[in-house]
């Protein structure tokens, strides 16, 4: 592997990290394929996902106690989501730190959402495993402190569909519409709802009032069009 300079990098995070397991947290599957190297970073990038979702959880459990599941989910699905993670890892300049095979290099693979998003997962899986849980934590916490303003000034207030009727406006993805069923007999009825934006369909709920299963739906859409990868 090619040996890098990491001290600024451990300067922004505020923790030390061995520089060998940083140099993995940044060992592209392509890099790894052209140099005859078992070592990738997407074991450390499978842990790191687990760390920031629990971290990320807590906080807004423990910032936001008013907010119940359906408003703490899309809180969470707007942080932990490739596009703010990516942001996130270019204010850390981390694309100059990721070893690439030839092809992702041409390609502009240092500045793609994917691999700036698994990088600062893997990353952050490096931290946990150096440094420990409460050391991780405080690193991630200073990481994400932004984009929770952000993310809380975009959809805390916001019902289910309000949030995913501005994200599929913001992606521009097409016109967001519910597909409605209903069963069972008029005393007992259960409703289905099916979101389809721009005539796909991508997320269905279920309810006792046609409102209720249309709110599932929408929570359930916003999280996979903001955790797509």
């Amino acid at each position: 592997m090619t040996s890098k300079d990491f001290t600024e990098l451990t300067k922004q995070l505020g923790v030390s990290v061995k520089p060998e397991l940083l140099e993995l947290a940044f060992t592209h599957r392509s890099f790894a394929y052209e140099n005859e190297t078992k070592e990738t970073n997407e074991r450390l990038e499978f842990l790191g996902d687990s760390v920031l979702g629990l971290i990320v959880t807590e906080e807004l459990y423990l910032r936001y106690p008013d907010l119940d599941e359906s408003r703490l989910s899309p809180l969470r699905s707007g942080i932990v989501n490739m596009r703010a993670l990516a942001d996130i890892a270019r204010t850390l300049g981390l694309g100059q730190y990721i070893l690439l095979g030839k092809g992702e290099e041409v390609t502009n693979g240092r500045d793609k959402n994917s691999l700036l998003a698994d990088a600062l997962e893997a990353l952050i899986g490096a931290i946990y495993l150096d440094c420990g849980f409460e050391k991780a934590t405080a690193s991630v916490r200073a990481l994400i402190r932004d984009t929770l303003e952000s993310a809380m000034a975009k959809g805390a207030g916001l019902d289910g569909k309000t949030a995913l009727q501005e994200l599929v406006a913001t992606l521009g993805r097409g016109n967001l519409e519910y597909q409605i069923t209903e069963s069972g007999p008029d005393h007992d009825k259960n409703f289905v709802a099916v979101a389809t934006v721009g005539g796909q369909s991508i997320a269905e709920g279920s309810g006792k009032s046609k409102r209720e299963a249309e709110q599932s739906a929408a929570r359930t859409a916003y999280e996979v069009l903001t955790t797509l990868k």
